[in-house]
Formats: structure tokens, sequence, C-alpha cells
């Protein structure tokens, strides 16, 4: 059955670690999330070409129907078809807080209580961002941050959305990091040391910027977001704090996943990006590890079965 990948999302709460999943939707619309854990083989082929993944409709806090493409057409803004895109409740959040009109179910989301968190990533990036209540924790856990801190709790997504603003155009602290870049920099991450000591640092400016803001609805707080333990593996890295001698080098994935069959023995992940072993034809597995970002997949369609991936010829860096 051919299926159409809608991404990896996290489940579940910080106390059980959460349950990553690929979340696909079969011809006839409906969705099923395919568990990845330790040592799972996640084998598929990949149909060429970028799909649209429908629209969402948002009726309260935590209400929200997906509506499958009508036509099943390409993808063409994103992951949207044009219709779809004009559809799409979410493409409205970004401008609420600047007096954007948006539907009723809509602001009754916006108008929950939201985290305001600043996350560092494995190459040492750090962002400011949003979370609503009920995704607190299920949200820096899709976006694979290293270390993480809540420090603001809002009573809305307006005010929210107004600090985070603020953080940007006053301490310089981006509102994104790009996945590819996330995905690089799990090839050698940082030392974990070093990157909490940064989120701290960044964490700290913006709790002293929040002590000066004169905006109602709002308390700043301190809290650490908690990692999920399966991606403490891909995030800790194959050379500060894993054995020298007798750790697995690192590879990027070799495949694009874009078309073609892929095989991976996944390991770890974090976020959307996999630290995986590859089969090979005859059973075993091919030498090294393998960094590969599963969120290219999204909006791709795929069938699942005994695929490998196919591999160039590898050659470690000399220096």
């Amino acid at each position: 059955m051919t299926l159409l990948v809608h991404g990896i999302a996290w489940d579940g709460h910080a106390s059980d670690g959460g349950s990553p999943a690929l979340r696909v939707q079969s011809p006839n619309g409906e969705r099923t999330a395919v568990p990845l854990g330790p040592a799972d083989v996640l084998g598929l082929q990949v149909h060429p070409g970028l799909w649209c993944l429908g629209h969402v409709k948002v009726h309260g806090p935590a209400d929200s129907t997906h509506v499958p493409c009508p036509s099943t057409a390409r993808a063409e803004r994103g992951r949207q078809c044009g219709r779809c895109f004009a559809r799409d409740d979410s493409r409205l959040i970004h401008d609420f807080h600047r007096g954007g009109n948006v539907p009723p179910g809509l602001r009754e989301y916006l108008m929950q209580p939201h985290w305001l968190y600043i996350a560092t990533f494995a190459g040492g990036t750090t962002k400011v961002g949003t979370a609503s209540g009920p995704r607190k924790w299920n949200r820096l856990a899709e976006q694979g941050a290293v270390h993480a801190s809540y420090v603001a709790h809002a009573e809305d997504g307006r005010v929210v959305r107004l600090l985070e603003d603020l953080v940007t155009s006053q301490l310089g602290i981006v509102q994104q990091v790009r996945r590819a870049a996330k995905a690089a920099s799990l090839l050698d991450p940082r030392p974990a040391v070093e990157l909490s000591m940064i989120n701290k640092q960044a964490a700290a400016r913006v709790r002293e910027l929040l002590e000066t803001v004169q905006l109602p609805g709002f308390t700043i707080v301190e809290e650490q977001w908690q990692r999920p333990a399966f991606a403490n593996a891909v995030c800790r890295g194959s050379t500060a704090e894993a054995p020298l001698f007798g750790a697995p080098r690192r590879h990027a994935y070799p495949q694009g996943f874009d078309g073609g069959g892929h095989g991976l023995l996944i390991e770890s992940l974090s976020g959307a990006v996999a630290l995986a072993r590859l089969p090979d034809a005859g059973g075993g597995s091919v030498d090294g590890q393998f960094v590969a970002d599963l969120g290219e997949l999204k909006g791709r369609r795929i069938e699942f079965g005994p695929h490998t991936t196919e591999l160039p010829a590898l050659q470690d860096a000399l220096f």
C-alpha cells in the first residue's frame, strides 16, 4: 500500500520519555502512527515527488480536524497545494498577536496558556519559541532540542508571541533553525556541558530582559525541559562523551529521501533526525553509524518493505 508521510511526531509525556512515531496517511485519508523505537528497522521505498498534506481546521484548545487534500495534488507551498494552504487555520497563528483575524476555534486555541522557551541544538545554535500548555514537552521533543529552558508562562498565545518577538528584536535570538542545520550538527555534536552552559546563559539573558517588560499577562519561570532518553545517544556524539576507542564513526546518510529504497536500523532519534545502522543484503550491517533526517520524508509517498539503502563508496575524512 502506498502511504503519504505526515512526518515524525512525539507523543506521550516527559515522565515516560515520550514515544516517537512516523505518521502516515492511507489512500482513503485515514492517518496512523508507526512507532519508532530502539532497534526498529525502517524499510521503505520512496516514490518521486512531493504531495499536499491537506489542511487543518482548529475547533478549540484541544480539538482540530485534519482534512486530506481533496484533489491529492502535488505540493506547491511547503507541503501543501495552493488551495489547502489558503484553507489552513494554522497559517494564521503568526499574525494573531499583530491584530490578524482568526476563526473562532483558532482563537480559542490561541487564548489558552502558552510557554516561552529557549532551545539549544547540537551545534550550539539557540532559538526562542512558544508552545501551548498541552504541547509544552512534545513541542521541544519534535524540534530536536538538545537542551532547553522555559523562561515564561503566558496567559495566552497573544502575550507569548509578543514576548517572542521582543526577545528576537532586543537580543537577536532567532525564532527558526533550519532542519538541515540541525541534522548536520548531529554528525559531531558539541559537548553536553558546553551546550548546557550556552542554553543557561541565553535563558538568563532572556529572563533579565523580561524583568523590564511592562506587559501584563505573564510570569517569569525557571524550569528545565527534560530531553527524551531515546535522543541521548544521537545528542551525545561519538567523541567527547563516548569512548574514543571503539566508538563507531558517524557519516551523513548517503542518499536523499526523494526516491529509491531505504533501510535503517534505528538506534536513537532527536526530533526527526535518526542515528541508525544500515542493514545490508546479507543480514548484517554496514560499518559505522549514519545520521539521517527523516523529516525529509514529509510529503513523500512510500511503501514499507524489506528494502536496503544503496551505498556509494564511503571515505573517512583525513583530518
